[in-house]
């Protein structure tokens, strides 16, 4: 069950920019969710926002140009940009922010602070995120969100497997980042088995990852 808002009920506008904008107020983020993803199936826009007036955050969805903004109207303002590669993406990060607001999407993806960097290849932009952790312990950290995301350990529980069954098209960025991270951290690379999909990246099972895979599994 989800935790309820406190206090709440809590206050939502769902918009498209056709005019219908949407005023809901949920008890729960988990009814926000609800109440937003028929809002957004059943919109033909190429944007579609969801604006928390209280807290003057929004986040917008743009399928059209495969896009996620997370914006907050701060002193200074903050906004940042993600590039999607699946569809199946953007209602998973509605609910990240009716949970936890802006910052509950910190460890979505590869966020940067101007749109124009989305138009770089993805292997740069995954080399431009990996230069911007510069410690060993945020490096173990984003490495763990990677895995998180679509990883699993090896039967032989002797490495960990990224982008498990992805082909070599998907997940570019990220496996740029990931390639940049564990060099930086001295991790071991092995070759996949025979058979294996050509994205994935196997790597040796290392003390300072396994605690933090744990935590994120």
């Amino acid at each position: 069950m989800a935790r309820p808002y406190n206090p709440g009920p809590k206050q939502f506008v769902f918009a498209a920019g056709d005019g219908n904008d949407q005023q809901v107020s949920v008890s729960d983020p988990q009814e926000a969710y609800v109440a937003f993803s028929a809002f957004f199936r059943g919109r033909a826009s190429d944007t579609c926002t969801i604006r928390d007036e209280a807290s003057r955050q929004s986040l917008v969805l743009m399928p059209g140009q495969g896009v996620i903004s997370r914006i907050e109207d701060a002193d200074p303002p903050r906004s940042e940009h993600l590039r999607v590669d699946r569809a199946n993406r953007y209602l998973p990060s509605a609910m990240l922010f009716f949970e936890n607001g802006y910052a509950g999407l910190d460890r979505f993806g590869q966020w940067f602070s101007g749109l124009t960097d989305l138009d770089a290849s993805p292997e740069t932009r995954g080399a431009a995120r990996a230069a911007t952790i510069t410690t060993e312990a945020e490096a173990v950290e984003e490495v763990a969100r990677i895995w998180a995301d679509s990883g699993c350990v090896d039967p032989s529980d002797r490495f960990y497997v990224f982008f498990d069954s992805h082909g070599v098209d998907d997940d570019r960025a990220e496996r740029a980042e990931l390639l940049k991270l564990i060099e930086f951290l001295g991790v071991e690379r092995v070759d996949a088995p025979a058979g294996a999909a050509g994205g994935e990246v196997w790597i040796r099972t290392d003390t300072r990852l396994d605690v933090e895979l744990a935590r994120w599994s």
